[in-house]
Formats: structure tokens, C-alpha cells, sequence
């Protein structure tokens, strides 16, 4: 299945909410505050937030009235680039190499498994990979990550159990600097976004990174679980004040019906996506595209 495939059908549930609430709007309401109120309705209700939906629809009635059409495709089109700019408000980052990407997130949302899948994403675009398992709190996260280091064919750094997390990656950045690295990709303990003293252990780790290789270009991704909804918007404030993230890997995206969310990521915080899981496979990981985003979404 295409890239834009496995988009769209991971957003088949979100579609088919809007799509269907969009139709009967169509087919009851000629364009007016009652029409506008109500596609602002359907917005909110796939989970853009309230500030974010009022902004678009603002936009689309001036379009709209400015250009005094009332055609449903008109309106959907237009709907549709504008979201699609809101997507756009936050680019996401050019990779160069080397590069240190560390993955950052809340308990539960499939840090390791991204990982696994971001690892296995940059084997195939024939990258060399170094995978730093950083998260020695949970037990056997370690193994679990190996296993996916192994699926995806790439070295892994790892310490004991309850071993310092900066001590491990310390140790990875340096094999990776001697064995000339093209990608180091950093696992962290899941952490509540309200725990202050969690958020300065990832300081400490961030400090690290920029201290032992200021040559590598270094990514703060954060870990959303796409059927959180608008409570990701929460976790991603919390996280982006601590370690200032330069992105996110939404997982799940199949798994939800209200991906509307990411609108407000993009557009409220300033956050682009980068990556999006699809589904379960090694392979069901993909670069975020704005506009087949938008497709799959109406």
C-alpha cells in the first residue's frame, strides 16, 4: 500500500464521522451563520479544538462570501486548504546527519515500538543506526527494545536495569561518533507530564546530548497516542516547556476517530508531526504529509 494508502485508511474512522455530518449539513443548509455555525459543530466535534475551528471557519466564510459561491465542492476544497495551511503553520525539520533523535512521551503511548519502527524506517533509507536504551526504569524495556533492534537490523546500547539513563547515552553517542553513525535514536522512560522532577531527569539527558556531540544535529520528538485526543494538546504544552520538542510521532492513528487534534498541535504550538503510525507492522510507520493528512481526514 502507497504512503498516501496507509494514511487515509488509518483515518478511515475520522473521515467517516466528518464526511457523513458534512453531507447532511450540505443537503439541509444553503451557506449562512446557521451553516457556518454548524460545520464549526462538526470540526470541534473530530476534535479541533474550539480556537483552532473558529479560526478556520472564519476563514473559509471570508473565502467563501469574497467569492460568492455556494458550490458544496467549492466549500469542501476550500475547507480543505485551509487546514491543510494550519498543518503547514509548523514545517517540519530537514534531517541532516548526523543526527540524535530522542523520543520523549507519557506512559502507554508505544515509545518503544516507534522506535523500533523509526529504526527500521531509516535501515531502509540505507542509514546507519544506534539505538540507546535509555529507559532503565521499566523492567525489561531493554529486552524489549533489542527485539526491535534486532527486527531492525541495527546496533543497540544498553546497561543494567535502574542503571543513570545519561550514563547510557553517553556510552551510545560515543560508539556512535567512533563508528561514524549516521543516526542515533534515544529511548526514554514513559513519565507523567505533571511530574517535575521526571521532566528534569530528561533535562539532564537533553544537557547530555548537547554537551557530548554539538556537531549532530538533535530532534525532541514527542510520543501521542492519536486516540488521546485533545488531552495530547496538554501533554505536548507540558513537554515542549521542559525540553522545547522540535516534533511529533503520532501512534495509532488507525485506532481513532477524532484525529482533528492534530490541527491544534500544528497549529496552536507550533509543533509539526513527523512521523505517523498506522498500524502494527515494522513497515506501518510513515513521514507525516500534510496534504494526504487532510484527504484522509474529510
Amino acid at each position: 500500500m502507497s504512503l498516501f494508502g496507509k494514511i487515509k485508511d488509518a483515518l478511515k474512522k475520522t473521515r467517516e464521522g466528518v464526511s457523513t455530518k458534512l453531507r447532511l449539513l450540505f443537503a439541509k443548509n444553503k451557506l449562512g451563520d446557521e451553516f457556518y455555525d454548524e460545520l464549526e459543530e462538526i470540526l470541534i466535534s473530530a476534535d479541533v479544538s474550539v480556537r483552532t475551528a473558529e479560526e478556520v471557519i472564519e476563514e473559509v466564510k471570508e473565502e467563501a462570501i469574497g467569492g460568492k459561491v455556494k458550490d458544496q465542492q467549492f466549500v469542501t476544497d476550500l475547507l480543505k486548504d485551509i487546514l491543510e495551511e494550519k498543518l503547514e503553520e509548523a514545517p517540519v525539520p530537514t534531517l541532516k546527519y548526523p543526527c540524535v533523535i530522542m523520543f520523549v512521551g507519557v506512559n502507554g503511548v508505544g515509545k518503544t515500538t516507534t522506535i523500533g519502527k523509526v529504526a527500521h524506517y531509516f535501515d531502509s533509507q540505507k542509514k546507519s543506526v544506534t539505538v540507546a536504551a535509555a529507559d532503565t526504569f521499566r523492567a525489561a524495556a531493554s529486552d524489549q527494545l533489542s527485539v526491535w533492534a534486532e527486527r531492525a537490523n541495527v546496533r543497540i546500547v544498553k546497561h543494567e536495569e535502574g542503571s543513570d539513563p545519561s550514563a547510557v547515552i553517553f556510552d551510545a553517542l560515543s560508539s556512535a561518533k567512533a563508528r561514524g553513525t549516521d543516526v542515533v535514536l534515544i529511548d526514554t522512560a514513559g513519565r507523567l507530564h505533571v511530574k517535575e522532577n521526571l521532566m528534569k531527569e530528561l533535562q539532564k539527558m537533553d544537557r547530555v546530548v548537547t554537551r557530548e556531540y554539538p556537531e549532530a544535529q538533535f530532534l525532541k520528538l514527542l510520543v501521542l497516542d492519536a486516540t488521546t485526543g485533545q488531552n495530547a494538546v496538554s501533554q505536548a504544552r507540558v513537554f515542549d516547556e521542559a525540553v522545547e520538542l522540535d516534533g511529533i510521532v503520532l501512534t495509532k492513528l488507525d485506532g481513532t476517530a477524532k484525529g482533528g487534534f492534530v490541527f491544534s498541535l500544528c497549529s496552536e504550538l507550533n509543533i509539526p508531526v513527523v512521523f505517523t503510525g498506522v498500524g502494527e507492522k515494522i513497515d506501518d510507520l510513515v513521514p507525516f504529509d500534510a496534504e494526504q493528512f487532510v484527504e484522509g481526514f474529510i
